[in-house]
């Protein structure tokens, strides 16, 4: 038989000091999205396996409900499962087939901790978001955008539409977040997009990134999102992170085709509903952020990968083509400028009159096909350049 109890929230930490002693291990369910590691546990153990990280993604995403029906018929009879109590009525319908008992937790609550404690949506600090931006300030941003970003004029244009659009649907409730997945090979400008929204916001501290990359294993969105409520090891998890150290709406997502299925299905969730919710159900409102996730993947293997529901999520989906030799030279000029800025402010006035000219003419854009290697040649050039003069 099959139970779930339900905790409040100030319930929790006494729970799992109690069970612990006994010798129970606490899991979360995001840390068992696949048989393989079900079957890992042991027999002669008794679980508690907390659903809370689930509850919202479901409630929305009722298409998978078949797919978790089937993932808990892989668990014995050691296991009883756990929800904070405010999904209660929801886990009451969604899985009234799982469960044949819902109960309550029986144990004393601790009164250092608030009924309350993480019911509310966290706003997160305060941050300058494209929906807060008057005319002019929007104006200011596209001038912006447009000079840091080399090339790519079409998507620039289809960039501003797609603005104006999500603007004027966010303002009514209608779309929370703008998402651009934006492919192609290495080194041709997607993650540039992030960095020129970045520095057009006027932000003045570091961009919110996360590479997928490391988020292929199982365990990828304990990672992400953290650790279950309580678990050795918990933390809010490097997405919550990354979004505390900046002071702008955005997040960029880099090599999103690298990472779990889990991942995958916690994003179709975060698009829609316009929140990230950690693995202890606490959310944070990101209601007018853009989301740029990027990848090498090409058009035939994102068919192939993406399933049709996230694909659908997301709001513009463009392949980004190789640069033009005119616009790698525009950006060799850029480039060289700005190092010869920092050089000044940073180390000393004391460069060739010409040092511009110099590395502009030294370098042959037609060698070059990504603006990765470019920039490294930019870069060694103009290293060269001063250790000659000196």
């Amino acid at each position: 038989m099959k139970k779930i109890l339900f905790y409040n929230r100030n319930q929790f930490f006494n729970f799992k000091q109690q069970q612990l002693s006994k010798g129970a291990k606490l899991f979360s369910i995001s840390q068992l999205l696949s048989p393989e590691r079900i079957k890992e546990l042991e027999d002669g153990t008794e679980y508690y396996i907390d659903l809370s990280a689930l509850a919202g993604f479901i409630k929305d995403n009722d298409t998978q409900m078949l797919n978790f029906e089937q993932l808990f018929n892989g668990f014995n009879d050691n296991i009883t499962f756990i929800c904070d109590k405010i999904y209660e009525n929801d886990i009451k319908y969604l899985f009234r087939y799982v469960f044949d008992d819902f109960s309550n937790i029986d144990v004393e609550a601790d009164e250092t901790i608030s009924e309350q404690e993480g019911k509310a949506v966290i706003e997160p600090k305060n941050v300058k978001k494209i929906t807060d931006l008057n005319e002019t300030e929007l104006e200011a941003f596209y001038n912006s955008f447009n000079s840091r970003l080399y090339g790519h004029e079409r998507f620039k244009e289809e960039f501003k539409e797609i603005v104006e659009s999500f603007r004027v649907f966010n303002k009514i409730g209608e779309h929370k977040i703008l998402s651009l997945f934006l492919m192609g090979d290495s080194g041709v400008g997607k993650t540039e997009v992030a960095r020129s929204i970045h520095k057009a916001l006027g932000s003045k501290s570091k961009l919110a990134k996360v590479n997928f990359g490391n988020y292929s294993s199982h365990d990828a969105l304990n990672s992400l999102i953290g650790s279950p409520l309580g678990y050795i090891g918990s933390d809010g998890g490097e997405l919550v992170k990354r979004m505390s150290e900046t002071d702008v709406g955005l997040i960029l997502i880099d090599e999103f085709e690298k990472a779990d299925n889990a991942v995958f299905n916690y994003f179709l969730d975060v698009l829609e509903n316009g929140k990230i919710v950690n693995s202890q159900a606490e959310e944070y409102d990101v209601n007018g952020y853009i989301i740029v996730f990027t990848s090498n993947i090409s058009k035939e293997d994102f068919k192939r990968k993406i399933s049709p529901e996230l694909r659908s999520r997301f709001d513009y989906k463009g392949m980004f083509n190789l640069l033009t030799e005119e616009d790698k030279l525009k950006f060799v000029h850029y480039r060289v400028n700005q190092i010869v800025d920092k050089y000044k402010e940073c180390v000393s006035d004391n460069l060739p009159e010409k040092i511009h000219d110099e590395v502009v003419s030294a370098i042959d854009v037609k060698e070059y096909k990504n603006m990765r290697d470019l920039n490294k040649k930019i870069k060694d050039t103009f290293v060269e350049k001063i250790k000659n003069a000196s």
